[in-house]
């Protein structure tokens, strides 16, 4: 029998349970220390972050506005926040709960400009502690749910835009409109939107109103997008409800809520209404093979400048809208056209607050004489009149391009308007249509997409702005030089500009899906050293986008 020293033994056991006891203190202090260092970093990151905004006030020259129009103002802005409030809902629904677990006033600030905690210009980068990458499905699909599950089930209304899908927890997919989901805010809202209608001298703008107040509790925009197109002689004006399918990253079919509130420029106008007229022989221009030209342009549409004075919901999450091409149903495009409504008080803070500063920094010295705001404003002006061009039905028997591309078709048409807007400009300026001198043109408009690359390759604005660059560069329309600042090529771009709108049309036109993934696959990013030279410019504290003080009390209306 051996001996054992009990002694012994107890004191070999109080040190191996200190050392236990040691061992779990020290991992604790570790997951502490971790813990305290992610935190810290996540705080570097959303005060990096948080300063890419430039502080801008929504106001205009409300003396051209009648008194009806004045109390009518006030009402239209209280819809506007009730669509802000049902996007939020769509886009983060636990935003009480989660703004009450954050001590960090600057987080807080950058949730609100995100509408959530992801990082809008910067590949949806979730931004607070614990939280995971943003779900394609968003609020609009169960969590788990499949695409190949939606496509083979048998609800009714799988890609519809005004409904959201819900799971019965066995495995049973339903349809709930939204008219239903959000029956109250939607009530609220039309309400308001009748009380405007009251007040309204202005027929088409009454009937409008009415019409749209009944939409929100219908589900049925049709008539009341209709009624907006026929408005001539509105001096107010607002876009309000769920419109655009960017936030839908599974199928891009379920829209979101959001609502401009806007005051007309009569005198700008005045001065673009001629260029929709010119849509059709546009359109038999383009640089692409016959059977993707042969729809003609609706024309009975209108290009209006306003000053936007509100903004709500999806167009005002990350980076803010300029321009506004709608109704985006493809039948009423066809039949009727759209309406283009450039934003030109927003754009002139974007020109002088951002792309002057980035032009003087990554612009060719050379070149930087030809930046011109009226440029800019005709170039953006031109990519929503350019969403009327090219093609909206597939010559291969799959439908509406929309239908037929599914999420991969938003990034692509904004590329299409993008290179067509530039397509019109340079068609115009030979045709003596259009003043100025196209090195001003394709100047700002390298300027611009150095601009817009900055929104990130998460967004479709930003997917069709890689594309672009990495067309261009790859055909020569210009270069980079040792001094990291970018040259035209006048000649290229022009070829190049030919050669990128021949290539989107023939896809959308060929209704070819997987051969736009492949493209956004290898296209739509950013180089490492384009990356650079952005990263320069948030050195320098050029900010990449503008962020509203905005409401009656700015406008001094109650």
């Amino acid at each position: 029998m051996k001996y054992i020293n009990k002694a012994a033994v107890f004191l070999a056991g109080l040190s191996i349970a200190a050392g236990i006891i040691s061992c779990n203190n020290a991992t604790k202090e570790n997951n502490t220390a971790h813990k305290a260092a992610a935190s810290d970093s996540l705080q570097k990151y959303v005060d990096s972050r948080l300063a890419i905004y430039e502080k801008v006030k929504l106001t205009t020259d409300l003396n051209s506005l009648t008194v009806s129009e004045r109390k009518i103002l006030p009402l239209l802005i209280q819809a506007a926040q009730i669509m802000d409030e049902l996007f939020w809902k769509q886009a983060y629904p636990q935003r009480d709960s989660l703004l009450s677990t954050i001590k960090d006033e600057k987080t807080k600030s950058f949730i609100w400009i995100n509408y959530g905690p992801w990082d809008r210009l910067n590949g949806d980068k979730p931004f607070v502690a614990g939280i995971g990458p943003k779900p394609d499905a968003g609020t609009f699909y169960p969590v788990n749910m499949t695409k190949s599950a939606l496509d083979k089930s048998k609800v009714k209304d799988k890609y519809g835009q005004y409904s959201v899908i819900m799971s019965d927890g066995k495995g049973r997919l339903t349809s709930v409109p939204y008219s239903a989901l959000y029956a109250t805010e939607l009530q609220k809202a039309s309400s308001l939107l009748k009380q405007a209608a009251l007040l309204a001298e202005d027929e088409g703008f009454k009937k409008y109103l009415n019409l749209r107040a009944d939409a929100l509790t219908t589900d049925n925009y049709t008539a009341s997008d209709y009624a907006w197109l026929d408005m001539k002689t509105n001096g107010l004006d607002i876009i309000i409800g769920p419109i655009e399918n960017y936030e839908d990253k599974l199928f891009n079919a379920r829209a979101s809520f959001e609502a401009y509130v806007l005051v007309k420029d009569k005198i700008w106008s005045k001065r673009l209404a001629k260029y929709v007229k010119m849509l059709p022989a546009l359109q038999q221009g383009l640089p692409v093979a016959a059977k993707y030209k042969k729809e003609t342009p609706g024309t009975d549409s209108e290009l209006n400048a306003y000053d936007v004075v509100y903004y709500a919901g999806d167009c005002n999450a990350g980076s803010k809208t300029i321009a506004v091409n709608l109704p985006n149903d493809e039948v009423i495009q066809q039949k009727k056209g759209t309406r283009r409504s450039q934003l030109k008080n927003a754009m002139k803070a974007k020109f002088d607050k951002i792309l002057i500063p980035i032009a003087k920094e990554l612009i060719d010295r050379e070149q930087q004489q030809y930046i011109s705001f009226d440029a800019f404003f005709a170039n953006v002006m031109f990519h929503e009149v350019a969403h009327g061009l090219g093609i909206k039905k597939t010559v291969t028997g799959k439908g509406f391009v929309k239908e037929a591309l599914q999420e991969q078709y938003s990034w692509l048409e904004e590329g299409k308007a993008d290179v067509l807007g530039l397509y019109m400009v340079t068609g115009l300026l030979k045709k003596g249509e259009l003043e100025g001198d196209i090195k001003q043109y394709y100047a700002t408009y390298m300027a611009g997409i150095l601009r817009s690359v900055r929104f990130g390759a998460s967004s479709a604005h930003g997917k069709a702005n890689m594309q672009c660059f990495n067309f261009f560069k790859e055909n020569g329309a210009f270069i980079r030089s040792a001094n990291g600042t970018y040259k035209v090529d006048f000649v290229k771009f022009e070829e190049s500009m030919n050669k990128l709108s021949s290539l989107i049309i023939t896809l959308q036109g060929n209704g070819d899906k997987a051969a736009v993934e492949k493209i956004q696959k290898e296209k739509a990013v950013i180089p490492t050293e384009l990356q650079g030279d952005l990263d320069r410019l948030t050195k320098k504290g050029i900010p990449v986008d503008i962020v509203f003080e905005q409401g009656a009390d700015v406008l001094g209306v109650k």
